[in-house]
């Protein structure tokens, strides 16, 4: 059976409609970089573009969002570095082990105000159960063997995720309402 995420490889476990955040930590073993998130995720999936920070073996990221003023860097920010500065979305990532705390965007964006994050970094339970697979397909562009890409999507379907080459349907209609409205189609 393949494996995508340990959090989704034994099936996935409901998180509570009420959590109300936490703490996330990197996985330095000393002075970790500390995120505080005052909400509970949105949106949380397993996403398979090649940008977003994966443990070690996984083929898919575990991500959701938090609106901005949700999150605060409560220690050791200043190990914190982007990425990729020319991404739209600025992945802020542990200088020492790698792991990306969160991802902020900056520019004129459908989705600025929300950072992304990765539950799975939190030691507390209850956070939003992912809620479907995205970017599935971008698995083989990282060296995933193609012809296993219908074991990948019966996995996924085996622990109740809908597969999409891009986001969900709601947030791409999030995405073209945004553009309508700044195109002016939509008022």
């Amino acid at each position: 059976m393949v494996s995508l995420h340990p959090l989704l490889d034994n099936g996935i476990v409901k998180g509570n409609p009420d959590h109300a955040g936490g703490t996330l930590y990197c996985k330095c073993a000393s002075d970790p970089v500390e995120v505080t998130l005052a909400s509970n995720v949105a949106h949380n999936h397993a996403c398979g573009c090649s940008k977003c920070w994966k443990p070690a073996g996984a083929l898919f990221s575990v991500v959701g969002v938090v609106p901005r003023d949700k999150l605060a860097v409560t220690a050791n920010g200043h190990k914190l570095r982007v990425v990729d500065p020319s991404a739209a979305i600025q992945r802020h990532a542990c200088s020492e082990c790698g792991a990306h705390l969160y991802g902020r965007i900056e520019v004129d964006h459908p989705f600025k105000g929300l950072d992304f994050v990765h539950p799975e970094l939190s030691p507390q339970d209850g956070w939003q159960e992912p809620q479907f697979a995205a970017f599935v397909s971008s698995i083989i562009e990282q060296g995933f063997d193609p012809a296993r890409m219908g074991e990948v999507r019966d996995r996924f379907h085996q622990i109740g995720l809908e597969t999409y080459d891009c986001l969900s349907p709601p947030l791409m209609d999030l995405i073209a309402v945004y553009t309508a409205k700044k195109s002016g189609a939509l008022k």
